[in-house]
């Protein structure tokens, strides 16, 4: 009758656990503890209960921290309820930062060498493609909407013919002193100034692809500094 009960209670303990059967757990042992009282005249020397509860105890604050920690670092857009935020930075500290970022438009043969000769009818596409660039970039808090407005202490924009591909190489750089990076700064700015290039040559070719929009390396703030690849 005893290991009839005793079996009965260990399957409930062998529940799957879920955030609202704490309760149950902990009231299940302690009614296995009675059992062995009754029979025994005295609870488990190690205390089943006590050691069992704390540690599913413990397993659940475990858990819940490390929940904790991939809310703080990971997804910060995300508030506690899963909707959009605007992170608040205010307790960050101000520090220099940087970012580059790059990407490439494929002309194909006959708009490289029409942007190579300077001949496509809107004028000179690279020069009006980096004013763009930099353009974008002083105004990358408005284009994407968590993003925080930060005062830019400088922004580069290059762009570079490559005859290997037929391409235009692009390269953006943000720099700022504040709370938080730069780096979808340096983004927009290459991306802004790949649509450019591809506006002012859309009348010779439809074929034209922007790619490899991507960071290239930053310094700064509490991450520290990061380049690709390394």
């Amino acid at each position: 009758m005893l290991l009839r009960r005793l079996s009965a209670k260990f399957a409930a303990l062998a529940r799957p656990f879920c955030s609202n059967t704490r309760c149950d757990l902990a009231g299940t042992i302690a009614e296995l503890n009675k059992e062995m009282e009754v029979v025994f005249g005295e609870r488990p020397s190690n205390g089943f209960g006590t050691s069992t509860a704390d540690g599913v105890m413990a397993q659940e604050t475990q858990f819940t921290s490390q929940g904790s920690e991939v809310g703080l670092g990971g997804l910060t857009h995300v508030g506690n309820t899963g909707e959009a935020q605007m992170v608040d930075v205010s307790p960050k500290v101000i520090s220099k930062r940087t970012a580059t970022a790059s990407c490439k438009v494929m002309l194909g043969k006959k708009v490289f060498d029409l942007v190579s000769a300077n001949q496509m009818a809107k004028g000179d596409v690279l020069s009006v493609a980096k004013i763009a660039g930099i353009s974008g970039a002083k105004h990358t808090s408005n284009l994407i909407p968590l993003c925080h407005n930060i005062t830019l202490t400088h922004v580069r924009v290059d762009l570079k013919l490559n005859p290997d591909d037929l391409s235009v190489e692009i390269e953006g750089e943000a720099t700022c002193s504040e709370k938080t990076g730069v780096e979808m700064e340096a983004m927009t700015a290459v991306t802004i100034a790949g649509l450019t290039v591809y506006d002012m040559c859309k009348a010779a070719s439809k074929d034209i692809q922007i790619s490899d929009v991507r960071l290239e390396r930053k310094t700064g703030g509490k991450s520290g500094d990061w380049s690709r690849g390394k």
